[in-house]
């Protein structure tokens, strides 16, 4: 494994930055305040509402929303490490780019899905006209997905939907559910789910805003009564989308906020430099050193697991397992990097944007909040354990 970039992709890569510096506004990164790998602070881009559109329109000119699939369905035709790059650089300036349609959606459709559903389906996501939320989590089923009640019955040409979903990320911004659902309620647990697109506008379809720690309306909670769904919707085929969900989940997985790591962390070591105690600044203090060091290192760690996944997607590879090496350890260096920035800010880490007396737009106390949601989102970490010991390391179930 060589991750040195070619010349063509260091092109590639200044092309990105080229066209971010251009496309954002000048005070972007610091307006923004999304804490890497956590769910509760992308809503504020909401805020930002019409920019985001529009540079999400831009992209989607460029093919860049789907950049590592086929020209045929909308896709740039470029390969996984120059989609790697691409997301890099752009979690690196905080800007909108890859979706659940674009990231998780659409790359399933392409594996599972039926020629007519890749005609419907991929064209419009690579053009950014479609943007999905998932539907999976229920108010007494987490972890144990396999668990889910919300049901499917066939009516014909249809289904007809009843049931509750809930952390809802986004689904009041978006127009339809990448939804799991029970097809077979007689099957056993795994055996018995499919995998179905709903529309957001279907009639039984309600949202209702639930608010997150840092005070967002991010999450939902949504109600399905007596949804009509035309069957050509279904994903693959009936009763095998737990299989299908094991893809998806897999892409999720993926869909990491790289650079964003980097840029925040980047910024608590400017604040560590340019910060004084006693008169002398907080970057020479042995024990702040200390744990800034700890944290450059486990980023260039996660980098290093990031790197490769590209590298094995382009050699054909597919990276289950190290999926989850990659979600695990950086979803969890989202908390390490919180609680640094809060080691090393002390009080002032504490300080709300809303203050005078905050620092870095009060984003390390917002993410010091949003940072567990890092641990739950995709499979919590202790799933992601038992993914690894069972399928990477061959250990026993029990």
């Amino acid at each position: 494994m060589d991750f040195t970039f070619s010349e063509r992709e260091k092109a590639f890569r200044k092309e990105v930055e080229d066209f971010v510096d251009e496309e954002l506004p000048a005070d972007w990164v610091e307006k923004n305040i999304y804490w890497p790998g956590g769910y509760g602070t992308l809503a504020q881009f909401e805020e930002f509402g019409p920019q985001v559109e529009q540079f999400t329109c831009r992209l989607a000119e460029k093919g860049w929303l789907t950049i590592s699939w086929p020209k045929e369905y909308g896709g740039a035709g470029l390969s996984h490490m120059e989609q790697a790059i691409f997301h890099e650089r752009m979690s690196y300036h905080r800007a909108p780019g890859a979706g659940i349609a674009t990231g998780i959606g659409g790359p399933t459709i392409m594996r599972v899905g039926s020629e007519e559903m890749k005609k419907e389906w991929l064209p419009r996501i690579a053009k950014g006209e479609i943007r999905f939320w998932l539907a999976y989590s229920e108010p007494n089923t987490g972890s144990d997905l396999a668990s889910m009640q919300t049901r499917a019955v066939e009516d014909g040409d249809d289904l007809i939907i009843n049931g509750q979903k809930i952390w809802g990320t986004a689904a009041h911004v978006s127009h339809c559910a990448w939804m799991a659902v029970r097809t077979d309620p007689t099957a056993p647990p795994h055996k018995g789910i499919s995998l179905v697109i709903v529309n957001n506008t279907s009639p039984g379809v309600t949202i209702r805003p639930l608010i997150n720690i840092c005070g967002f309306h991010s999450f939902n909670e949504v109600f399905f009564d007596n949804v009509r769904v035309p069957k050509k919707n279904v994903v693959g085929e009936m009763n095998k989308g737990w299989y299908y969900l094991m893809v998806a989940l897999d892409f999720e997985r993926l869909v990491i906020p790289i650079g964003g790591f980097r840029r925040t962390f980047e910024e608590i070591v400017r604040y560590a430099r340019e910060t004084k105690h006693n008169g002398q600044a907080l970057s020479q203090q042995p024990l702040i050193q200390n744990k800034l060091v700890n944290i450059a290192i486990q980023i260039e760690i996660a980098y290093m697991f990031f790197w490769h996944i590209a590298w094995m997607l382009d050699k054909g590879l597919v990276p289950n397992i190290e999926a989850s090496v990659l979600k695990l350890v950086t979803t969890e260096l989202s908390q390490k990097l919180a609680n640094t920035g809060m080691q090393v800010m002390g009080h002032y880490g504490q300080v709300e944007n809303i203050s005078k007396w905050s620092c870095l737009q009060g984003r390390v106390c917002l993410g010091y909040l949003d940072c567990i949601s890092a641990l739950v989102g995709a499979g919590t970490s202790e799933i992601q354990r038992n993914i690894i010991a069972m399928r990477g390391l061959g250990l026993p179930r029990k």
